[in-house]
C-alpha cells in the first residue's frame, strides 16, 4: 500500500461522523487533510488539529467547488462523503424528496470528480473514494427508496470512472457500509418519536450484534487511498448484514 506522508487529501462532509472521522484517520496516516462541511460550527471543532485544515463548502454549489479545488491546488485523494437519508417507500416519496436526494447525494459527487480529476489525469495518478451504503445495488432496504436508488447511482458513478480511466492510474471506489453510529442516525431515531426502540431496531438486524462505529470505516477509506491496484469495486463494511 502506498504512503499517504504528504498528500493532500479532499473530503466532504467532514464535520461529523465518517467524514470526521476520516479527517481524522487521514491525518495519523501522514496526510494532509482538507476538512469541508457546509456546517461551520461543527468544522470549526476541527481547526487547530494537526495535518488539518477546513473550509465551508456547499457541495450543492457547483461554482463553490470549482472555486475551491483551483484554490486549494493538488488533491491527490478524493473522498465523497456528503450525503442525505430520506425514509418512506417509493409511494411515499416526493419529487422533492428524489431530487435532493440525488443532489446532494449523487451531483455532488459528479462535481467535486469534475473538479479535481483533471488535475489527475495531468499526472496520472489519483484515487476517488465515494460514499454509496449496502441500500443501493446491493441490496433492498424497508422504506428506503430515494436513498436507495440515488446510491445505487453512486455504485454505477464509481464503475463508469474507473472504467475510463483506469489506464491513467485512476483508482475509484466505492465504500458501502451498513448502519454506523453519526449524529444523523440519531437524528432519524429521535424522529421516529421512540429513541431507544428505533435504536434497538437498528441493532437487532445486525449480525455481529452492534452498529459499526465512524472510525471504522474511515480505516476503510485510509487503506483504499493507498491502495494501488484496487479500482472499481464496492467495498462492504456492513458487520455480516449482506453475508
Amino acid at each position: 500500500m502506498a504512503s499517504l506522508e504528504g498528500k493532500v487529501v479532499f473530503i466532504t462532509a467532514a464535520a461529523q461522523g465518517i467524514g470526521r472521522a476520516s479527517a481524522e484517520a487521514f491525518a495519523r496516516a501522514g496526510a494532509q487533510v482538507i476538512a469541508t462541511d457546509v456546517n461551520a460550527t461543527r468544522l470549526a471543532e476541527l481547526d487547530g488539529r494537526d495535518g488539518i485544515s477546513t473550509r465551508v463548502l456547499d457541495v450543492l454549489s457547483a461554482d463553490a467547488v470549482r472555486l475551491a479545488v483551483s484554490e486549494i491546488g493538488r488533491i491527490d485523494v478524493l473522498f465523497n462523503c456528503a450525503g442525505v437519508v430520506h425514509s418512506g417507500t417509493v409511494l411515499e416519496m416526493s419529487d422533492a424528496d428524489l431530487d435532493f436526494a440525488l443532489d446532494l447525494n449523487v451531483r455532488a459527487q459528479i462535481r467535486t470528480i469534475q473538479a479535481v480529476l483533471p488535475q489527475m489525469l495531468e499526472r496520472k495518478d489519483g484515487a476517488i473514494i465515494n460514499m454509496a451504503t449496502v441500500a443501493s445495488s446491493v441490496k433492498g432496504v424497508p422504506k428506503r427508496a430515494a436513498y436507495t436508488i440515488s446510491k445505487a447511482a453512486v455504485v454505477g458513478l464509481t464503475k463508469s470512472i474507473a472504467a475510463d480511466y483506469t489506464a491513467s492510474n485512476i483508482r475509484v471506489n466505492a465504500i458501502c457500509p451498513g448502519t454506523v453510529d453519526s449524529p444523523s442516525l440519531h437524528e432519524r431515531w429521535q424522529a421516529t418519536g421512540d429513541f431507544e426502540g428505533a435504536k434497538r431496531a437498528f441493532i437487532a438486524r445486525q449480525p455481529i450484534g452492534r452498529i459499526a462505529r465512524p472510525e471504522e470505516v474511515a480505516d476503510l477509506a485510509v487503506y483504499l487511498a493507498g491502495a494501488t491496484y484496487t479500482t472499481g469495486q464496492v467495498h462492504i463494511i456492513d458487520g455480516g448484514w449482506t453475508a
